[in-house]
């Protein structure tokens, strides 16, 4: 984040949580995001894993944690007199906004896992979620080499160029007005009630990646006129855009986005 004041403020000023009520009667309650209907179409953008070119590839999150507390490098953790570590599973992944990681990273492909497991991409019925690709678990936990996708947010990579698309995609281009919608769990589940909206241009939207008061990508983005919505339900790993024929299918055909459809989430 840069130095200086935060330009947020005067570029996607708050406004009334009643922007939201459009979206309620459309898609009900929205407490982790409000999830559209096809408007006529709609596709599911696959947030980015990595994956490690050397591994290691045999240990797992969990076994990597639970060897670090038995050699004491790191810390039980404690709620109350109950220790986590003996009753859950550290699975890896993570909540919030991510990033390609780094020099010896590469982006690992759904299609790609899921060719490597015999997983489908998503399993029928559900949604993207860390349910999805059991067969590279070890007893619940995946590889160390593997950095899943995050929850409730899209990677910067994605958002860049989802953003990129919905400019060419909508009438106005940069100069198209949107809203911005977080919903209260990125905020810190304190306010329930005045929902926190945002409204701006689509040019900017590099800044509520970048200087929002939550570490996640907005929930909803809209465009005014309402001829697209995103969704980025906060327990999730992909985005639901719904929107016109055109836009899906350039979702659909564009080499950077991975994107799917799912029929029973349409």
């Amino acid at each position: 984040m840069s130095e200086g004041p935060n330009p947020l403020p005067g570029l996607w000023p708050l406004v009334p949580s009643g922007a939201t009520d459009w979206l309620l009667d459309l898609c009900g309650d929205g407490p982790t995001g409000f999830m559209p209907p096809a408007m006529p179409d709609a596709v599911w953008v696959l947030n980015a894993m990595y994956e490690h070119e050397q591994g290691p590839h045999d240990v797992s999150y969990d076994e990597y944690h639970q060897a670090r507390l038995a050699e004491g490098s790191t810390q039980l953790h404690m709620v109350g007199s109950i220790g986590l570590d003996d009753v859950s599973i550290a699975t890896g992944g993570g909540l919030g906004r991510a990033r390609h990681p780094g020099p010896g990273w590469r982006r690992l492909r759904w299609a790609e896992l899921a060719r490597r497991t015999g997983d489908p991409m998503v399993p029928i019925g559900l949604m993207p979620s860390y349910r999805c690709f059991p067969s590279a678990e070890k007893e619940g936990s995946r590889p160390l080499s593997m950095i899943p996708p995050t929850e409730g947010s899209l990677d910067r990579e994605t958002w860049n160029r989802l953003i990129a698309i919905l400019v060419q995609y909508s009438p106005a281009g940069p100069e198209t007005r949107c809203l911005a919608y977080y919903n209260p769990l990125t905020l810190g589940a304190t306010d329930f009630d005045d929902l926190h909206v945002r409204a701006g241009r689509l040019g900017d939207t590099g800044l509520l990646y970048d200087q929002s008061d939550a570490d996640f990508s907005p929930s909803n983005l809209w465009a005014a006129d309402r001829s697209w919505v995103l969704c980025t339900d906060y327990d999730l790993w992909a985005t639901k855009v719904a929107g016109s024929p055109a836009l899906i299918t350039a979702l659909l055909n564009d080499s950077e986005i991975e994107a799917v459809r799912l029929p029973w989430a349409h």
